[in-house]
């Protein structure tokens, strides 16, 4: 970036706070909007909200003076007037502005007390008989960060695209020829950046235009090309083949009280196929909520104990890791396979068995929350790493844990699980280095969830129909959300709430769950509501996913507008576990926004938690369904899942054929767009 006219170590640092650490970068860092300054505006055709371009003529100047002190311009063309107000302002400039001087100004019209007005516009005063200047192109306005300018961005975006007419293989077009009806690479960056007159796109990141679809386009090939050569990377890699013997397998199966459905099956073949070969298994396996996704990962664990081998579990919560450390421990541990627990919260004396035990290989499986990778843990041999709900975790994090688990050239094979269903489309963009499994198919004699939206306003409606549920002995969930992200102020919400039903419903016992609560006051509480002598639970949205009380029959979710359709349909998968009908209250504060209405209707109609995540992502995006901020995956510069989700099962192509022909355009397509942000590239 400093070889760059202007650019020196501060400049610099403060680009890369934008992302800007290499020349490239400038190149597809789009416009936010542009400006016309192209031609010029008559007043009388200004509309409130535009900016423009105005020449006229000074009518009047004047200094008022309310509860603050302004100057007031009048200017005025041949087709109306306009006024300018400046709230800091200097003698001279007053003295300027005298009756009949030509002036242009430019800025957004307003409308002020009496009429159109601009506030603190760019002005010139003319000489006598020039003309208002006009620039040759649209003027781009780029996002920018303190102590870099417009005008300094304008000049290095110029600067970047000038250097290309003089070193045009700095940016070779790798798909030249294979886009018809689209502009090349050095075309589509020439209209975003210096459009000619007569474009009027607003927002060009935004914008659906070929220029901008064909800089999309090269941007998804990057980001999939750089996880097909992951993929590749792994499988190059050596792990231990798990094949194991199956008998641990056989006498789970022959202890549980249930079969698994063929879904089930599928997927658990599907995995000991992949463990009993001689390099790293990267699986991801989709289940809905209720699916059994943990058994699927408890028969991994045994596979891979049955090799004298170790697995770590790792779940984003202290309340799910504590959830899959009770369903390790009841299948495993009379299996004579010893499982030990791991979080950042729990006693010295504790955690230090826990680690003794792992680092000695006396333990089998570990199972606990990223405490799992931190530096003073100890593996004696790490064959497995299941990550649940792999979204809330960083790609740096998932592979900070399977390096835990390096042995010569050996790598631990790896499974992740989601019951966050992933639209087709968001599978084939982010996840081209796993293998995909479906549990397409919840156990035999589940029935769905009847939903109802409820105005708040019969709130004691509700109450009593908890009352009446419970004496029929269910039981039930009252889960408490709050707009603010303070989780203080949520667990303050739950305890009142709890407190206020412990007050209407006497006769019920009232447990309270939240995520400031002690590790093993959390457990005691949620072992009592698991043995029933908890009837009502009220709980903050820690009990998203992993409970499992198949006597809880009803859900009530307050505030239930402010939630996603992912976390709503997370919450209402803790009840129908169970052969009792369950009921699912989305209980609103009415007025309801039209986004969020759409959100409830959804609710209403289906249970289908991929039908759910297709209209999760249309109405809200990619970003907000895959937690964008834990996963760094979804940080593109122009594209746009949702918009441009037509373009994959092209790009899937493209990469097969890169990959094929020409793989050194495959390794400089992601260079160009990923350069050194990521760690996963390989190039």
């Amino acid at each position: 970036m400093e070889s760059l006219r202007g650019v020196g170590p501060a400049l610099a640092g403060r680009l890369a706070r934008l992302g800007l650490q290499r020349v490239a970068d400038l190149l597809f860092h789009l416009p936010l909007r542009y400006e016309d300054r192209t031609r010029v505006v008559p007043i009388a055709a200004l509309r409130v909200g535009a900016t423009a371009l105005v020449e006229g003529e000074v009518i009047r100047a004047e200094v008022r003076v309310t509860r603050r002190r302004m100057l007031l311009v009048c200017v005025a063309d041949r087709s109306g007037a306009l006024w300018l107000r400046f709230f800091h302002f200097n003698a001279r400039q007053q003295a300027g502005f005298r009756a009949g001087v030509r002036l242009w100004c430019f800025g957004e019209v307003r409308r002020g007390p009496t009429g159109l007005e601009m506030v603190h516009p760019e002005y010139r005063l003319l000489p006598e008989g020039a003309a208002a200047p006009r620039e040759a192109r649209l003027r781009a306005i780029y996002p920018t960060t303190e102590g870099v300018s417009q005008r300094v961005l304008q000049g290095l975006v110029h600067q970047a695209l000038d250097r290309l007419d003089r070193q045009p293989e700095a940016l070779r077009d790798w798909l030249a020829g294979r886009l018809p009806g689209w502009p090349g690479l050095r075309e589509a960056l020439e209209q975003l950046h210096r459009p000619p007159p007569g474009r009027r796109w607003a927002a060009p990141a935004a914008a659906d235009s070929p220029a901008r679809r064909r800089l999309a386009f090269e941007e998804l090939l990057a980001h999939h090309l750089s996880l097909r050569q992951l993929r590749v990377h792994v499988h190059r890699q050596e792990a231990l083949p798990l094949a194991g013997t199956g008998r641990l397998r056989a006498r789970l199966l022959a202890a549980l009280p249930f079969s698994p459905t063929p879904a089930q099956q599928r997927v658990m073949d599907e995995i000991a196929a992949d463990l009993a070969r001689p390099r790293p298994m990267l699986r991801l396996v989709q289940g809905d909520v209720g699916s059994g996704k943990t058994l699927v990962a408890a028969m991994a664990a045994l596979q891979a104990a049955e090799c004298e081998v170790q697995t770590a579990v790792m779940a984003p919560t202290e309340l799910l890791a504590e959830q899959h450390f009770r369903s390790f421990q009841r299948w495993c541990a009379p299996l004579g396979v010893p499982v030990v627990w791991l979080s950042g919260r729990q006693r010295a004396a504790e955690r230090r068995a826990a680690l003794e035990a792992l680092a000695c290989g006396t333990a089998r499986i570990a199972v606990g929350t990223h405490a799992l990778f931190q530096e003073d843990v100890r593996y004696a041999r790490l064959g497995l790493v299941i990550v649940d709900e792999q979204h809330r975790f960083g790609v740096h994090q998932r592979l900070a844990l399977r390096d835990k688990g390096a042995r010569g050239a050996h790598r631990p094979h790896q499974l992740t699980l989601t019951a966050t269903p992933i639209p087709r489309t968001l599978a084939m963009a982010l996840y081209a280095d796993l293998d995909t499994s479906i549990i397409d198919a919840l156990p035999p004699g589940r029935r769905p969830v009847k939903t109802a939206v409820i105005d708040d306003r019969r709130r004691e409606e509700v109450i009593e129909r908890v009352r009446a549920a419970c004496r029929a002995g269910a039981q039930a969930y009252w889960v408490c959300t709050l707009i603010e992200e303070s989780e203080a102020l949520q667990c303050q919400a739950a305890e009142d709430t709890a407190r206020a039903l412990a007050e209407r419903l006497p006769e019920l016992r009232v447990g309270l769950v939240h995520g400031r609560m002690k590790p093993r006051e959390k457990e005691a509480v949620m072992q009592a509501f698991e043995a029933g002598a908890v009837q009502l639970l009220v709980a903050t949205t820690v009990i998203e996913v992993g409970v499992d009380v198949p006597n809880a029959s009803l859900m009530i979710i307050e505030n239930a507008e402010r939630l996603g359709l992912a976390q709503l349909h997370q919450l209402r998968g803790r009840v129908g576990r169970g052969t009792r009908q369950s009921h699912c209250v989305l209980l609103y504060r009415a007025p309801l926004s039209a986004a969020a209405r759409a959100r409830l209707q959804v609710m209403r109609e289906t249970h289908d938690g991929f039908e759910i995540a297709r209209r999760d992502l249309e109405l809200r995006g990619p970003g907000e369904v895959l937690g964008t901020r834990q996963t760094g995956m979804l940080q593109f510069r122009v594209a746009d899942l949702m918009r441009d989700q037509g373009l994959l099962p092209r790009i899937q192509r493209e990469a097969d054929r890169l990959l094929a022909e020409a793989p050194e355009a495959a390794r400089a397509l992601v260079r160009r767009w990923l350069g050194a942000r990521e760690r996963y590239a390989h190039v």
